[in-house]
């Protein structure tokens, strides 16, 4: 502009210049003729020469400020191509539109986004690019944006096309103001779809990770837990709010956490079984995997640890365990019983037959042999007691008197246990019958006699009592093992060193033992349990630590009454017949023998069974009865009497066997054997079954 007013200025001049020579030449003329005509000339030239020369520079000047013009047009165009390029190029639908919201420009982005001509934007209200159901709020916002400068993340629903195109938009606006007012909006839409698809699918993972049972921890390398999901919160009791920020709070061992860490930081992954504790002090089993995370840098940054419960499955592999090693103890017990039963039966018959071989015995010795025959049967019935518990039988029932058994027991305490043990013995004297197994209930109250004296190395106090009880529909509500019944009910109570609440749930486990090593199998307390429950009662305890512990036996009372068998004066004989005996222990064969012999029967006797078909086909006219072991080496016994019974159909057989079973009863019956015969046996057991063997014939 300065360029131009002084070109204009120049021109003027020059203009005047001329001017005031055209008059002076007139005024020259007319009052002085001496001037000429050539000084005029050369004074008009000069002044003319000093105007070119301004115009010049003038127009010079010009030229340069013209040529800033075109450069600052052309830098002006790029500038605007380039923000056209910006507009139609970005990535993001870009609108302005009027204050009303009526669309004055739209760019390339916005054209593709809703699949139209950007021409076909102009002068459209953008309100109609609004799903219906969002229109109210977009109207809400374009009046909030008359109040403010600029409005983000704005969320809203882009419909166009009758749904064709339908997808959620967050929303930018800004207001442009000229002379304070506003002159247009400019708005920004951004697709979310894939947005709200990502953050659907993080809800949903993270909906999974805390629905799963198990617990997902992430520490960071100092140990300090970071992340605690619901399924930790499940299963360790803690709250996340408790744990985050706080170093390890599992009780476990040090070294194993150690080396489990170092395997983690070097390899990127460790997996194991830890053994760890709740808030309440619970022990669980939990399978857990290690993983190394990594930040951008790739370099270690936390821990994430997934942990499974797993104390369920170890407690069901360790009664499989248990189960196998159960099996393995029947299949033993099973292999020796046979064999011990052999030992018991010339005890038991010898016990009984020397009293009838010396009349002279004095009275202690026919105690002595009585308590030989008594421990004997004892020892048979321990015998039976391991078979029936490893094969689950119920033993020989009868109706019987508690009080009997305790009575009994009470001496056994008294004559051997530790005299600073103090004994007080409690029984109802209207004590009702129950109907069970002498033998094992027996057992059972010893091996529960024996852990008290166990539990008081420096002696104490242990009370046996046992009374009659009523339990009505009410106590069998709270207790679930009890039904409505007459009970009786045996106590046996200490006051040793207690059970810990951690193991008492255990206690009853097979094997489980606190003994130590030789001083315990685990097995008395288990045996005890399988063979109440085998008698419909249950057992409940309860102790503390540090006062001692108490048993119930609940056993389920009878009405029945004990009919006491009346003793037999004298033990049936024979009449001459001849008996064949087979078995390949000699004891037995030579103790029937003399049992026998003694009660006027005549005997043959054989060690095996080829032996046996011998003596019988030599003999078979004079034997009327076969006495023999199933069990035997050579040839078994079975095979024995099957080949008998083809030598003679009508041959009466007695099988005799130290391992019976329900099964091999049945067997026996099956394979017209004529009577059964359980080791160890009485010689009253040998001669009422040869007895009544030889009535049938």
């Amino acid at each position: 502009m300065t360029i131009g007013k002084n070109l204009e200025q120049a021109i003027k001049q020059a203009h005047e210049r001329l001017n005031n020579l055209l008059q002076r030449a007139e005024y020259t003329k007319k009052h002085y003729k001496d001037i000429s005509q050539r000084e005029l000339f050369t004074e008009a030239i000069a002044e003319i020469s000093i105007s070119l020369e301004e115009l010049q520079v003038l127009g010079e000047e010009l030229q340069q400020q013209n040529d800033e013009l075109v450069a600052t047009r052309h830098l002006v165009e790029a500038e605007r191509q380039r923000y056209q390029d910006l507009f139609d190029f970005a990535p993001d639908a870009y609108f302005v539109t009027d204050t009303n919201g009526t669309i004055q420009e739209a760019n390339h982005a916005a054209a593709q986004l809703l699949n139209v001509r950007q021409s076909y934007f102009i002068r459209k209200p953008l309100l109609v690019f609004v799903h219906p159901a969002h229109r109210p709020k977009f109207r809400e916002l374009l009046t909030e944006l008359q109040q403010e400068t600029k409005i983000c993340s704005h969320q809203t629903q882009i419909f166009h096309q009758d749904g064709k195109i339908d997808f959620p938009a967050e929303v930018t606006a800004s207001k442009v103001e000229g002379d304070g007012k506003p002159v247009s909006l400019r708005w920004l839409l951004r697709d979310i779809t894939e947005r709200q698809q990502t953050q659907q699918k993080i809800r949903e993972q993270a909906a999974l990770i805390d629905i799963t049972t198990d617990a997902i921890i992430v520490r960071d390398l100092q140990n300090q837990i970071l992340f605690w999901n619901k399924g930790a919160e499940n299963l360790y009791g803690w709250q996340t709010e408790d744990v985050t920020g706080y170093e390890e709070i599992f009780s476990q061992d040090s070294l194993e956490i150690e080396a489990a860490l170092k395997t983690v930081v070097e390899s990127g992954s460790w997996q194991g079984e830890l053994r760890r504790y709740t808030r309440k002090g619970k022990e669980l089993i939990v399978a857990t995997r290690w993983t190394l995370m990594r930040d951008n840098a790739d370099l270690p940054k936390s821990i994430l640890s997934v942990d499974t419960d797993i104390t369920e499955k170890k407690q069901l592999e360790l009664q499989v365990l248990r189960a196998q090693r159960l099996e393995s103890l029947g299949t033993l017990a099973s292999g020796i019983s046979h064999d011990l039963n052999n030992i018991f039966t010339p005890i038991m018959t010898v016990a009984q037959l020397l009293p009838m071989k010396l009349k002279n015995l004095d009275e202690r010795s026919l105690e002595m042999l009585d308590l030989l025959e008594s421990s004997a049967k004892h020892g048979a019935d321990l015998v039976q007691q391991i078979l029936s518990f490893a094969r689950g039988s119920e033993g020989k029932r009868s109706t019987m008197q508690p009080s009997y058994l305790l009575e009994d027991i009470a001496q056994i305490i008294k004559g051997t246990f530790p005299k600073s043990i103090n004994l007080n013995i409690d029984i109802a004297p209207d004590l009702l019958t129950v109907v069970g197994d002498a033998s094992q209930l027996h057992q059972v109250f010893i091996n529960l006699c024996l852990n008290a004296r166990d539990a008081m190395p420096n002696g104490g106090d242990l009370s046996i009592s046992a009374v009659n009880l009523c339990i009505d529909a009410l106590c069998a509500k709270m207790n679930k093992k009890a039904k409505v019944s007459s009970y009786v009910l045996i106590t046996i109570t200490d006051t040793g060193v207690g059970i810990s609440p951690k193991i008492i749930d255990r206690i009853f486990d097979p094997f489980f033992t606190t003994k130590d090593i030789g001083k315990g199998t685990g097995l008395g307390l288990s045996i005890a349990i399988g063979i109440i429950n085998s008698h419909g009662g249950f057992l409940d305890v309860s102790s503390e630590v540090g006062l001692g512990s108490q048993f119930q036996v609940y056993l389920t009372s009878s009405d029945r009454t004990i009919i006491q068998p009346v003793d037999e004066m004298e033990l049936l004989t024979g009449e001459g017949q001849l008996i064949l005996v087979v078995d390949d222990e000699a004891a037995i064969t030579q103790i029937t023998k003399t049992t026998l012999e003694i009660h006027n029967y005549r005997v043959l006797t054989a060690e095996d069974g080829i032996e046996a078909l011998a003596l019988y086909n030599q003999y078979k006219q004079e034997i009327r009865v076969v006495l023999m072991d199933i069990m035997m080496p050579s040839m078994a016994g079975a095979t024995a009497i099957r080949t008998l019974q083809r030598m003679n159909p009508q041959v009466q057989i007695i099988a005799m066997s130290g391992l019976v079973s329900a099964e091999s009863l049945a067997q026996a019956r099956g394979a017209g054997i004529q009577g059964f015969l359980l080791k160890p046996f009485s010689a009253k057991d040998l001669l009422n079954i040869l007895q009544g063997v030889l009535v049938m014939d």
